[in-house]
């Protein structure tokens, strides 16, 4: 017959009330490694370190592989190592046996802004995370869509070349319009922008450019009406004019479409006497035609 375990006993307790191991024997220094019991302390003890939820196992935001990382390095080496050449102004992709640095387009209506920095172009899976981001929620990807912007603002525009864009001195988020931001939660613009400012160590303002007119999503208008529909529709606060005015100014959204909003900011910024304009865009929308 199996002898039946013995029942715990109560430990005692010194007078500044902490418990002492029982007599004869040492306080254990290390326990028994079991599977999970990492993630049942962080769920158990919240007020942890900030640096242990990286080490918690996680999945790849794509695959579904359980990774360290939001995106695993097979997922990034598939579709985020390829690098185009683009039009150092709109990002737009470009042959790679042009000389020009700018596209058709922009040499021939060259826009308000300066550069734009693209991560990817905007279609699978890149999309997916943008919409993931925008319309589900997920905030956690705003974070590796700034990891892969921040890569592409250190790399080489014209790959092969000397070329290299230089690093705005402040950053700013697109702003949302008061309706579109109680109805969404957050702008997304500003949860890439916090993690992408950490990374670039570049000074990031929120409240840099306020929205000042409601105006429809671009995303239903047809080409030709959204820059009437962006229109004097931002405007800088008084108390932040004297940030813009000399300054090479970093503008931070998510997709770039047509790049008519963008154009409308840096007319904005530009009036008020900034030195130079570049977008940071995690995704540009390739042309349809």
């Amino acid at each position: 017959m199996e002898s039946q375990p013995a029942k715990p006993t109560a430990t005692p307790a010194d007078p500044a009330g902490k418990a002492t191991p029982p007599a004869g024997k040492r306080p254990a220094t290390s326990a028994p490694a079991r599977d999970g019991w990492l993630r049942r302390l962080w769920t158990r003890v919240p007020a942890l370190p900030p640096l242990l939820p990286p080490l918690l196992p996680a999945a790849c935001v794509l695959c579904g592989q359980t990774d360290r990382h939001i995106l695993c390095a097979s997922c990034h080496r598939r579709y985020f190592a390829r690098q185009h050449r683009r039009c150092v102004q709109c990002a737009l992709p470009m042959a790679v046996d042009g000389q020009e640095l700018r596209c058709g387009a922009c040499l021939t209506t060259r826009p308000a802004f300066d550069a734009t920095i693209a991560a990817v172009d905007y279609i699978g899976p890149g999309d997916q995370l943008v919409l993931a981001l925008k319309f589900g929620g997920e905030l956690r990807v705003a974070r590796l869509m700034a990891e892969l912007l921040h890569r592409a603002a250190l790399r080489n525009p014209v790959p092969g070349s000397e070329v290299q864009l230089p690093l705005p001195a402040m950053l700013m988020p697109v702003p949302l319009s008061r309706e579109r931001l109680q109805e969404r939660g957050f702008n997304q613009a500003l949860e890439i922008g916090r993690p992408l400012a950490r990374h670039l160590d570049i000074p990031l303002y929120p409240q840099l450019l306020q929205r000042v007119r409601d105006t429809r999503p671009q995303s239903g208008l047809p080409v030709a009406a959204r820059a009437r529909n962006v229109r004097k529709a931002f405007a800088v606060p008084y108390e932040m004019m004297d940030h813009v005015r000399g300054r090479h100014v970093g503008v931070i959204d998510d997709v770039m479409t047509t790049g008519d909003t963008l154009n409308e900011i840096a007319i904005t910024l530009k009036r008020l006497g900034a030195k130079r304009v570049t977008n940071l865009v995690f995704a540009r929308t390739l042309p349809t035609g």
